[in-house]
């Protein structure tokens, strides 16, 4: 799509629902994205340039789709774009945003915006990932993402190749860490199911994984039941804590009529 003169991707960053954490990452790789300039063409980035241009052959979309104008958008930039990247839990399967999903739209509407309630008519009874609404070709999970992870996409994309997202779950690298396991701190941890690549931050730092980078591909639901299993803990249990950052994937399995609980179990 690029009528652009230089041979640099010309790319370009989008905000829906969200708090924009994912776009300072970006920021905030500092001296590191003075190089990646040096490989694309940013003409469209509202945390860092006020340069607005409407050409791009790589879009990164962050934040969840809530309402009709968030659809248009998404739609006018699947056309404009290349290749669509995602970015962050709120745009790569909804996130914290869809916590609200099971509840009443009004009363949410009503508890947010109190008597300014009547300007938000068009919000969807649903906060929804971008994959909802348009193809996305790549996604960069995380909340917020984790920037080196950001770099590397970035760089396959120049070099033409597949961008490589982790696809094992967070306890190998709690492993590699030699890391204290958080099962046996008393914590509900969703290490077992959730996509590794964070370097297991949040446990190597004495927390519990709170499943922001979402379910892992193919989890091994043997050795997750027998995790449960031995510390006492139901599939229920586990479904609830995953609420937090995957309540939209769950409920695409139960749309499908499948068992959420197999994919704990």
């Amino acid at each position: 799509m690029s009528g652009a003169e230089s041979d640099k991707p010309r790319v370009a960053f989008f905000d829906f629902t969200g708090c924009e954490g994912c776009q300072l990452e970006v920021v905030n790789l500092e001296e590191q994205l003075l190089e990646l300039v040096e490989v694309v063409d940013i003409v469209s980035f509202r945390e860092a340039t006020s340069r607005r241009e409407d050409d791009y052959d790589i879009a990164f979309v962050e934040g969840s789709a809530v309402r009709d104008h968030d659809a248009e958008r998404l739609e006018e930039i699947r056309e404009e774009a290349d290749t669509v990247v995602t970015i962050g839990s709120c745009s790569s399967f909804a996130g914290i945003n869809a916590l609200r999903n099971d509840r009443d739209v009004e009363d949410v509407k009503r508890e947010v915006y109190g008597d300014d309630v009547g300007q938000f008519d068009d919000v969807w009874e649903e906060a929804k990932p971008a994959e909802a609404v348009i193809e996305v070709d790549y996604s960069v999970p995380g909340c917020p993402i984790d920037k080196q992870e950001f770099v590397q996409v970035v760089n396959a994309l120049v070099q033409g190749v597949e961008p490589r997202i982790p696809t094992y779950p967070v306890c190998i690298e709690c492993k590699m860490n030699e890391n204290h396991c958080a099962f046996e701190r008393g914590e509900v941890c969703l290490g077992p199911v959730t996509r590794g690549g964070c370097n297991a931050v949040c446990v190597s730092n004495g927390l519990k994984c709170w499943g922001c980078r979402g379910l892992v591909p193919d989890a091994n639901k043997d050795a997750h039941e027998e995790v449960l299993e031995e510390y006492g803990l139901s599939a229920d249990e586990i479904i609830k804590e995953f609420d937090l950052f995957t309540r939209w994937q769950y409920e695409q399995i139960e749309h499908e009529d499948a068992d959420p609980e197999e994919v704990v179990q």
